[in-house]
């Protein structure tokens, strides 16, 4: 098969100029290079400077939605009581027993008291509470309320906690609780992303090297990354200017976008080469180049588009802060691609084959050509082709048998485990959880704002709450109840429970919060008849409705992802079969990486392969989410740019299995080193101490390399295959509307 690019000639036997809007534009960018470089710069300086402090401006949290029971409970708490549950709490050694701590106990707790901006603290020796005192009477807590919302606490434990943790005369101190576990992790997120960008960086360069054979076209791409990156980091900062944008956006979208960046680049630098080849000029070939390849990455980017924005239904800030930024990442991404390689192209000319590092290596691999009929690409279609229904059915059997691990899934909220194993506050948290079972570090909260304190009923709804199984006391306004009885009259605290127009309840269990026995707890506590309209809060019930609210809107985000990327693959190929061929081919192709989400990290296997974690048993529970909406995005990206070429080789000689021949050999090495990029990039945060940025940069790496590999390279052609010409089949009513509003290249 003859490899040339078709292309119309003039009189003359030249390559007849290209037109078209993108074409317009590449000529008049190359025309003017010199202003547009310049520009170029300057908005390249100016997003450094804006985004030099964007990790700063960026919050914690975020994964409540604001209409969500407990979070109102929450609020009314410190509203209006000036309480609620603990989010610092201080885990204290003693050399010898705690008692004989006491002046140091006491000490340490009024230090943290008087400190502006906390709500109270209490302490072992403070209330004599047994339950914030270990079995063997060496180990105390301190339990802290910081005041403000999450970030303020959060910006208060960063401050507080130097001072506190370490000696205090006989005690050695410690320091946990949700707003020090975001301190660390926000800590935790910056070094890592660092730690990612370096390996990162070099592994992509070898790549576009091995790639393009010439240093100066590996060179790049490479740019392309650096400009997405500095704009990734100017609109983060912009973002969290007008609304709350999580930290772990950072990490994610500045991997995204450097990624896109690449690829995107990739592919118009790789239709620049091959115009060149084809006998065109410079300017024509940049031009062709952006009419052909430049209209793919619009489409492609789209696809990604659409594929974040279903991030929009979800209510809570951390996916949807990631799909504002992330669908501002992917747009500068394919804007850079477009704006900014036409002029240097235009620089470099015909120079873009220099310095092939690789060519005495290249020249001793037989199969290393990207093109022809003897390229492995085209081979492996033609192979495929010949046994459909065999590879096909073999590829889709094993896909589905490694996803099988998913039924099991378990969920759950982040919480100090997502810190690396051995971090102080991980430390101290499995001090509480192995020592101090009936503490009340995580209550589930009871919040009745129309009840009054003397309401005669209010005790007997205290003392149902206390026989709930799991139960270790209520503490009330009015006592403290135990197994359904007054077990201690009100201390001196109770009036802390107690408020104008209102009371509230602290219900501690001996069950962990995070678990399903602690939802399914707080659900049990939201079951008791209360005596007028109550709110339940605490990290229990705060799980339950997080939950709730994602597996609700989660039909709404699949029909957005499903119904646009039909719509939009119906526009770009005229077909009704190929857009549902293609939805559920990339749904196949996430079905591995959800599989090894489980068996890694959920069941704690192959741990070796992606370092050290502190597994629990459970997933955190926005990841799939945020996985499946990125992933999802990214295989359709590597589908248009497949099938664009296949349709391109179909309109032009109507066999279907010579297109799909075709667009294998013309894309399947770039769609693999594109992929590699990708997978690279996003796969280095699975460096990252934080597990939850460990688990989604190797499910979306393994889910990229999946999709470029097993699903590219063997699904496609054999589901094009067994179809033939029906792949491109359509109602009449839709091939005339497809001709008056289609997107092609052509």
């Amino acid at each position: 098969m003859s490899t040339t690019i078709r292309a119309r000639t003039g009189t003359d036997g030249e390559p007849a100029p290209v037109t078209g809007r993108l074409a317009s534009l590449a000529r008049t960018l190359v025309n003017r290079r010199g202003i547009a470089m310049l520009l170029v710069a300057l908005v390249a300086v100016a997003a450094a400077v804006i985004g030099a402090d964007a990790e700063s401006k960026l919050s914690s949290g975020g994964y409540t939605p604001t209409s969500a029971e407990s979070l109102q409970a929450d609020r009314l708490l410190a509203d209006r009581f000036h309480a609620g549950a603990p989010n610092l709490v201080l885990v204290a050694t003693a050399d010898g027993d705690l008692d004989s701590a006491a002046e140091a106990g006491r000490s340490l707790t009024e230090k943290v008291a008087t400190t502006p901006d906390v709500v109270y603290a209490q302490s072992y020796w403070t209330t004599g509470d047994p339950t914030l005192r270990s079995p063997d009477g060496r180990t105390g807590l301190v339990l802290v309320r910081l005041g403000g919302d999450e970030n303020h606490a959060e910006h208060l434990a960063k401050d507080l906690v130097p001072t506190l943790v370490g000696r205090h005369g006989p005690l050695d101190v410690k320091a946990t609780g949700t707003a020090q576990v975001n301190a660390e992790a926000n800590e935790q997120s910056a070094k890592d992303l660092t730690g990612a960008e370096l390996i990162a960086a070099p592994i992509t360069l070898l790549i576009l090297l091995a790639t393009f054979g010439s240093l100066v076209a590996a060179a790049l791409p490479a740019v392309l990354g650096v400009v997405s990156v500095l704009g990734t980091y100017a609109v983060l900062r912009l973002l969290a200017s007008v609304t709350s944008v999580s930290v772990f956006s950072l990490n994610i979208t500045t991997a995204l976008g450097f990624g896109l960046a690449v690829d995107y680049s990739l592919f118009v630098v790789t239709r620049y080469r091959e115009e060149l080849g084809a006998g065109r000029g410079t300017t024509e070939a940049i031009a062709a180049s952006l009419r052909s390849a430049g209209r793919t990455v619009l489409f492609s980017a789209l696809t990604v588009v659409l594929s974040l924005a279903a991030l929009l239904v979800f209510p809570i800030y951390f996916l949807r802060s990631l799909a504002y930024a992330g669908i501002v990442v992917v747009v500068l991404a394919a804007a850079s691609s477009l704006l900014v390689l036409p002029p240097l192209l235009a620089l470099i000319g015909h120079r873009i084959d220099r310095w092939d590092v690789f060519a005495p290596l290249r020249r001793r691999l037989p199969g290393a050509r990207s093109g022809g009929q003897g390229g492995v690409w085209h081979r492996l279609a033609v192979t495929v082709m010949r046994r459909p229904a065999l590879i096909g059915g073999t590829v889709a059997v094993v896909l589905l048998a490694l996803a099988l691990p998913f039924v099991q899934a378990r969920f759950a909220l982040m919480d100090d485990r997502v810190l690396p194993r051995g971090s102080a506050s991980q430390v101290a948290s499995d001090t509480i959880r192995s020592e101090f079972h009936g503490a009340q570090t995580s209550p589930v909260v009871v919040v009745l704002p129309d009840t009054d304190p003397g309401n005669g009923q209010l005790a007997d709804y205290a003392q149902r709450l206390s026989a709930l199984p799991g139960t270790v006391r209520v503490d009330a306004a009015t006592g403290t109840y135990a197994q359904g009885a007054l077990a201690a009259p009100p201390g001196p605290g109770a009036a802390a429970f107690s408020g104008s127009g209102g009371t509230w309840l602290s219900v501690v269990s001996d069950r962990e919060a995070s678990s399903a026995e602690g939802e399914s707890y707080a659900k049990a506590v939201r079951a008791v008849h209360a005596p007028g309209r109550a709110l339940v809060g605490g990290d229990a019930a705060t799980q339950v409705d997080t939950k709730s609210s994602l597996s609700g809107r989660l039909p709404w985000a699949a029909a957005i992802i499903a119904v646009s990327m039909l719509l939009l693959l119906f526009l770009f190929s005229g077909s009704v079969v190929i857009p549902f061929q293609q939805l559920l081919l990339n749904m196949l192709s996430l079905t591995a990486s959800f599989g090894a989400m489980v068996y890694v990290f959920q069941d704690g296997h192959l741990k070796w392969l992606v370092g050290d974690f502190v597994y629990t048993g459970q997933l955190e529970v926005t990841v799939p989410i945020l996985m499946f909406c990125v992933a999802f995005g990214l295989s359709m990206d590597y589908s248009v740019f497949l099938l664009s070429r296949i349709r391109e080789e179909y309109l032009a000689t109507g066999d279907n299995t010579r297109a799909v021949a075709f667009g294998m050999e013309r894309t399947g090495r770039l769609i693999t080193a594109a992929a590699l990029i990708v997978a690279t990039v996003l796969g280095a945060l699975a460096t990252s101490g934080l597990s939850i940025l460990k688990l989604l940069g190797a499910g979306l790496a393994l889910a990229v390399l999946v999709d470029a590999t097993l699903v590219r390279g063997l699904l496609v052609p054999a589901a094009m295959r067994l179809l033939g010409r029906a792949n491109w089949w359509a109602p009449a009513p839709l091939k005339r509307l497809h001709a008056r509003i289609g997107l092609t290249e052509d």
